[in-house]
């Protein structure tokens, strides 16, 4: 049946080959030898894979026992428990106090906040934050090694019948945002009756547990017997910290006082307390929490005030014949001690020329022999680099940036300026202008002072700044050009791009002097690597002038203004005094780029350059952001007057560097109140070349249509603009793409050419950029 076209298998010829052929593969072609049977290759592999695994088991294994030995053994640093108020029926004030009472294992009245157990071999410190105010809160939460919510079972049965109020879920989504540590949620006020006493527990749980992570745990907070359960299982538990808090050490205050100093106005700050997550050296920077970042002067270690082997007199705190007995002393080296550089001081004479010597003119020579002299377009009065730029030491090659790109999508040539009659004092006159325009427009309006505005004038202009920020939703980037101010004047700082997405900006162009200020590093992600390699070795090595983790230490932190320690020290302060050790180049001033998004319970507008408080890591600064799309596959950004609910955008600011992960927390003053959570995000990257754009819309309007041209009115009210913007691309709203082809009468109509045909009722738009900077804060920190 099948014929010519029926298959025909290939024979299997295994049993006529030969036993050398058919383990020919199995031979070393190298030396001839053979390479051992598949079997053996097979299981010397699966040994492999089993010793690496084991290899890496133990490993793990011995991390966890040298955290576990750090966290729990007698020279760890005590455990701190927060405990936090999720409503104003839940009292924490007695809790506290029981619960340091029950851990001593005595019944005398205890003065200081930390108590060593001889019963659980465990020092703990409880610290209460206050129910209300939420900047405090904040500041516990930062040091907390366990985050405990007080919930009170008798707020089910009020009008909201829920444990947690408009507070409490303030604090817990400000709290998530920052990273949670360990958490744990103590319920008080249950009844005695076993079936009630589990209902209502069953209730809270149902309330809390959709907000806190999946491993927390609830416990009853009424007797003896619950506070031991609690402690029993906060001592075997293996806390979690985030991850920003554990690249850098630092200290809480167990006591704070001040020294004078030599100079007037400032002092010597004495923090005394335990150091944590790392060793610190005397010669790096530390940086006081709300205050600024400072050198050391000295570094004494002191015998441990309350250790856990006394069973009697554990609160030794504060005790009167507790002496300060100092075992050892570190003083910094001047010659590796790191200096406190903030800002970079730029050469107000660099741009000024001279006539060079003839030895200047052979030197000069023979650099350019050497190496090729790259020209840069500097602005006035700034220094030759605009920038200090920080460099690896270890990096070795030598990565140039092409400073000169190819074409920067500029809207005008020379010949266009010299053919109409427009020369440079056209732009250098532009400035005035565009300066008096650009304070009255949306992104830079500030408000008045309000000591010189009536309660009528502040109304009016917070009106006028919501109004501008529904503008901003329905029509953004749209601008009417003035009558009374030629546009080409008004807009000489703006241009043209052909795309935005791949047209050349030239990061280097056109800087401000605040440019001249900063740092800005060659390779970012290979200097944080390097950086955080330092911290490895200080933490391994035994290296002179170290305090190591978990050791009683006082810091004398020197050349701290008056003022601000007396504030730090000052009885009614509700939080301990933080000093922690900066990494390298964290106090030199750059430009970060935040990550953000507006909190849903801010309801009012927030807008560009406006000042706000900035919650980085231990860091509260101010600064007055600039907004930005987060665009992922562009190299530039487009500028957003306001922070709109929703969505992310990137916040730029000057401030000192950080390096990420570091959560974002945005406080916004409010007068006579708490300042408000305005929003919330996260540290994204550190460049001053991120370019930010600021995008305009000129429009205009069809008068007569014929197929592919149109004659279009009121974008320009003069024919000299007509010609000044003719090589920029037009574009409408119906999706036409054209260019302007010839100016038509004296009141600047314009006959354009379109790709398609255009319609009567559209409307023709002339998109315009221009680079833009944030603002250098007046205050950096408000202590």
């Amino acid at each position: 049946m099948g014929g010519a076209r029926s298959q025909v298998n290939k024979a299997h010829k295994t049993r006529f080959a030969s036993k050398a052929s058919r383990h020919s593969h199995k031979i070393d072609k190298r030396n001839g030898k053979p390479e051992g049977s598949h079997r053996a290759a097979v299981k010397g592999a699966r040994n492999a894979r089993v010793q690496r695994s084991k290899a890496i088991r133990d490993q793990k294994r011995a991390a966890l026992l040298k955290e576990k030995r750090s966290s729990t053994g007698s020279s760890s640093a005590p455990r701190v428990i927060v405990l936090c108020a999720l409503s104003s029926s839940a009292n924490v004030g007695p809790l506290a106090q029981d619960l340091l009472t029950f851990v001593a294992g005595g019944d005398e009245q205890l003065t200081s906040s930390t108590v060593a157990s001889p019963t659980y071999k465990l020092r703990t410190t409880v610290l209460q934050a206050p129910y209300g105010d939420l900047v405090s809160c904040m500041e516990l939460v930062k040091v907390a090694d366990l985050l405990a919510f007080v919930v009170s079972a008798n707020s089910l049965y009020g009008d909201s019948s829920s444990p947690v109020d408009e507070f409490g879920e303030q604090c817990l989504s400000v709290f998530r945002a920052m990273g949670l540590p360990s958490t744990a949620v103590l319920i008080r006020d249950l009844p005695s009756d076993t079936k009630s006493r589990q209902e209502l527990k069953k209730a809270v749980v149902s309330f809390v547990s959709p907000e806190l992570p999946e491993d927390s745990k609830f416990y009853a907070a009424e007797t003896k017997d619950d506070l031991h359960m609690f402690m029993r299982l906060f001592k075997e538990q293996r806390l979690l910290s985030p991850h920003w808090r554990n690249q850098r050490p630092y200290v809480m205050s167990e006591e704070a006082c001040i020294k004078p100093g030599e100079s007037m106005g400032l002092c010597t700050l004495l923090v005394s307390g335990y150091l944590r997550t790392h060793n610190l050296s005397v010669n790096q920077l530390v940086h006081v929490s709300g205050a600024g970042d400072f050198q050391l002067a000295q570094i004494d270690i002191l015998k441990d005030p309350c250790p856990v082997g006394e069973r009697k007199n554990s609160d030794v705190m504060d005790s009167d014949d507790n002496q300060i007995q100092i075992v050892d002393t570190f003083v910094p080296d001047p010659l590796i001690q790191e200096p406190l550089l903030v800002e970079n001081i730029p050469d107000p004479l660099a741009g000024e020329q001279t006539w060079p010597t003839e030895a200047e003119m052979e030197e000069a020579y023979e650099n350019n022999k050497q190496s090729k002299v790259v020209k840069r377009k500097l602005p006035r009065g700034t220094s030759e680099y605009q920038s200090a730029w920080i460099v690896d030491e270890t990096d070795d090659e030598g990565d140039s940036e092409d400073d000169n790109p190819d074409g920067a999508g500029m809207v005008i040539d020379e010949k266009d300026r010299s053919e109409h009659g427009s020369d440079s004092s056209d732009v250098d006159a532009a400035s005035h202008f565009t300066e008096k325009f650009d304070q009255e427009s949306i992104g830079g309006t500030e408000m008045g002072d309000d000591e010189d505005l009536t309660k009528e004038q502040i109304e009016a202009e917070i009106k006028k700044i919501k109004e501008s920020n529904a503008d901003d939703e329905e029509f953004p980037d749209e601008v009417e050009t003035p009558l009374d101010v030629p546009a080409r004047k008004r807009f000489a700082k703006y241009r043209g791009l052909k795309s935005f997405r791949t047209s050349s900006w030239d990061p280097k162009e056109s800087l401000p002097p605040e440019y001249a200020r900063i740092f800005a590093f060659d390779k970012f992600t290979r200097t944080q690597k390097h950086v955080l390699a330092k911290v490895a070795e200080l933490d391994e090595g035994s290296s002179n002038g170290c305090a190591r983790i978990g050791s009683y230490v006082m810091l004398h932190v020197k050349n701290v203004p008056t003022d601000v320690a007396s504030k730090l020290c000052h009885p009614s302060r509700r939080s301990p005094v933080v000093v922690s050790g900066l990494l390298q180049h964290e106090s030199k001033i750059s430009v970060l780029h935040f990550s953000i998004k507006k909190h849903d319970s801010y309801e009012a507008p927030i807008r560009s350059k406006e000042p706000l408080i900035f919650n980085v890591g231990f860091r509260q600064f101010m600064a007055r952001p600039l907004f930005s799309s987060d665009n992922i596959n562009c190299n530039k950004h487009k500028m957003e007057r306001f922070l709109h609910h929703g969505r992310f955008s990137i916040a730029s600011v000057y401030a000192p560097i950080s390096f990420p992960p570091a959560p974002l927390i945005v406080l916004k003053n409010r007068d006579g109140e708490q300042p408000a959570i305005a929003a919330v995000g996260s540290l994204k990257t550190v460049d001053p070349d991120q370019i930010i754009l600021k995008k305009i819309v000129l429009t205009g309007y069809p008068q007569r249509v014929s197929k592919l041209k149109a004659i279009v009115r009121y974008m320009f009210h003069n024919p000299e603009d007509v010609r000044w913007f003719k090589p920029v691309e037009l574009w409408s709203k119906h999706g036409r793409r054209g260019r302007i082809k010839e100016t038509v009468g004296t009141h600047g109509s314009m006959k354009c050419i379109f790709n398609t045909s255009v319609q009567q009722h559209d409307t023709v738009c002339m998109s315009l950029f221009k680079r833009a900077f944030p603002k250098w804060p007046e205050q950096l920190y408000q202590i």
